[in-house]
């Protein structure tokens, strides 16, 4: 663990790694609100909720939109695991306004339960990554 303070977390996406390196303080997302982890954090594992991972890299504040996934907090560091992770700068906001219209459109049709939730989940994902596009202009 880096002696001055930081906590060093690596966050996994499915197909790359996308964030690697020391920070000041990190909050996650969680089904019932944020976890905050500073350096020295006691060992836990945490269930991640799709929404905003903040962080601070030399007192510069910074955020990505991470999925549903976990995260495995130790003393020395964080690995985050989830099923997607992205800047908001880089969010498609065509494509997601796609994704949600899809979703929508679903939603009106008759479905199983499983197909209803799965439906339910797209339409979230889709509202979550517009939601946090529309923060960012580019």
């Amino acid at each position: 663990m880096p002696s001055d303070g930081q906590v060093h977390p690596e966050h996994h996406g499915l197909q790359r790694r996308v964030l690697s390196g020391d920070c000041e303080s990190l909050t996650l997302p969680t089904s019932d609100g944020v976890y905050g982890v500073q350096a020295g954090h006691n060992p836990v594992l945490v269930a991640l909720h799709m929404g905003l991972m903040h962080f601070t890299v030399n007192g510069e504040e910074h955020e990505v939109l991470v999925g549903d996934g976990i995260a495995e907090v130790t003393p020395t560091f964080v690995l985050l695991l989830v099923d997607s992770a992205e800047r908001p700068e880089d969010i498609d906001r065509n494509r997601a306004e796609a994704a949600r219209i899809r979703a929508a459109e679903r939603l009106q049709h008759k479905q199983s339960m499983h197909e209803y939730y799965q439906t339910k989940i797209a339409l979230d994902r889709a509202m979550q990554r517009l939601q946090t596009a529309a923060k960012y202009k580019r």
